[in-house]
């Protein structure tokens, strides 16, 4: 007999619309997985059954929420998630990853979890990230545990969504919301074999990007499967109370404003560019793994196969990237709401990101801000001519635990770009990009024969997402990835 967590989340959402399971029933479900793996995983810091046991039978008695009734056509009517504990949900702990703050408690809901709420969702709790999202794996020093990668529970998820992709990976749920500055959402979700959509600047109204410092940080979706992807894509975007900008007529997009529904359409034959460039090969040594590079091939050899175009293309030289990005981040980092007494209490990564982002002139930041809005310009002209762009996600296969320098700052900083070198630069110009699993490689000295997932990343025009998610279906349905499971989950 099939369990719940194995079906598709598009199949649990019909089933709750059918009747055949409530939302307590499927709630219930969830809570028990997270109780039987995430003492192993660490997957979610807080978890709430009380409160997601309250809010399913608040929606099964259509009753009211903050005086608007949840409807069962509300996209994720009855759906358990998690929040990414970098965002807040009123009364429960959010630990931000750190020590320093593992004990707050959160007054107000954040957008997105307002959003999230008004969509139909159940929160089961709080999703693991290291501290306070700044790195691009997973690990921190909460006494939670950090979350581990469920393909294998001695390599890293990949961050800072790191719990949202473990969990479900594990099927601990069936889809979680994350946020991506610098790959957050990409980098787990290639890690952890799911796909991982990081939108357009703009168009998911609770965490848009336009307030954040240089546009860079979004709210997406990560899920099993595309359609799993374009569900919770379609409830993160339905907040009727922000503004978010849009695409003109919000491209590819059916009447009904729905992505699910988008995927229905045939793909026209497109148009796609590829290369393994990145901006920071101009102060560090980038070198793709060689089983990462096997999977881009097979990649785009299948792009060709379905009767795409296919042709390399190089963006323009980008040489004040590594300095301004690098000044963006660390401004960001200093406005962090900890004393300088207490930086001691930070681990090492972010205390070097906050001393040397206090320590720089003021006019660092404006220049390096103008020196990323002309990258921008000139990235979106260079990929103009095409309809997506493919490059590998990371450059290489998830990391073992306690790979990443745990003492020196800056070693640390270029071991993340070296890992992940292909992502940042699509959060600076604002393109949407989604990260999918086709095949699987085995890092070097890894015990067993294991194998691990591996990551394409497609990077689209301005506001369309919706050709990325169908090239990613007709990818999925090649390489079959979305039946696999992490072993022995």
């Amino acid at each position: 007999m099939v369990e719940l967590h194995e079906l598709p989340a598009l199949t649990q959402r019909e089933l709750l619309t059918q009747g055949t399971i409530s939302p307590v029933e499927l709630t219930e479900h969830y809570l028990e997985r997270i109780d039987l793996l995430n003492p192993s995983v660490h997957a979610l810091t807080t978890v709430t059954p009380e409160r997601a046991l309250d809010r399913a039978r608040q929606l099964e008695d259509d009753s009211r929420d903050r005086g608007r009734p949840i409807r069962h056509d509300s996209p994720l009517w009855g759906m358990p998630f998690a929040d990414k504990d970098l965002n807040d949900r009123g009364g429960v702990t959010s630990t931000y990853g750190s020590r320093l703050t593992a004990d707050y408690m959160a007054g107000e809901s954040s957008p997105i979890v307002v959003d999230m709420d008004e969509a139909g969702g159940v929160s089961l709790g709080k999703t693991n990230v290291p501290e306070f999202g700044f790195p691009a794996y997973g690990e921190n020093l909460l006494p939670q545990g950090s979350a581990r990668n469920p393909w294998d529970l001695t390599r890293d998820p990949g961050g800072s969504s790191s719990g949202a992709a473990a969990a479900v990976a594990a099927r601990m749920l069936p889809f979680a919301p994350g946020n991506d500055a610098g790959g957050s959402i990409r980098i787990p979700a290639a890690a952890c074999g799911l796909v991982g959509l990081k939108p357009t600047r703009g168009r998911v109204p609770g965490e848009s990007g336009i307030a954040s410092l240089a546009g860079l940080a979004v709210g997406g979706p990560l899920g099993r499967s595309v359609g799993d992807v374009a569900l919770l894509l379609d409830g993160m975007v339905t907040g009727p109370n922000r503004y978010a900008l849009r695409a003109p007529d919000d491209l590819g997009l059916p009447a009904s404003g729905s992505y699910v529904d988008s995927l229905e359409a045939p793909l026209r034959p497109l148009r796609i560019g590829w290369n393994v460039w990145s901006p920071w090969s101009t102060n560090y040594e980038i070198e793709v793994d060689y089983q990462v590079n096997r999977v881009f091939e097979e990649a785009l050899l299948a792009a060709v196969e379905m009767g795409h175009t296919v042709e390399y293309v190089e963006p323009s030289p980008a040489p004040d990237y590594f300095a301004s990005f690098r000044a963006v981040w660390m401004a960001s980092a200093a406005s962090l709401p900890v004393p300088d007494e207490a930086l001691d209490a930070l681990e090492p990564l972010t205390a070097w990101l906050v001393r040397t982002g206090r320590t720089r002139p003021a006019a660092d930041l404006p220049k390096a801000l103008a020196a990323l809005k002309q990258f921008e310009l000139q990235i979106i002209a260079d990929y103009q001519p095409y309809d997506l762009i493919l490059t590998p996600l990371l450059a290489m296969t998830p990391r073992p635990t306690g790979w990443f320098d745990d003492s020196d700052g800056e070693r640390n900083f270029m071991q993340q770009c070296q890992f992940t070198p292909f992502t940042s630069y699509v959060n600076v110009a604002g393109l949407p990009a989604l990260s999918m699993p086709v095949g699987t490689g085995q890092p070097d000295g890894a015990p067993g024969g294991i194998t691990l997932p591996v990551g394409v990343q497609a990077i689209g025009r301005p506001g369309d997402e919706s050709t990325l998610l169908k090239l990613a279906l007709q990818l999925e349905e090649v390489a079959d990835w979305s039946s696999r499971v992490p072993l022995p989950i």
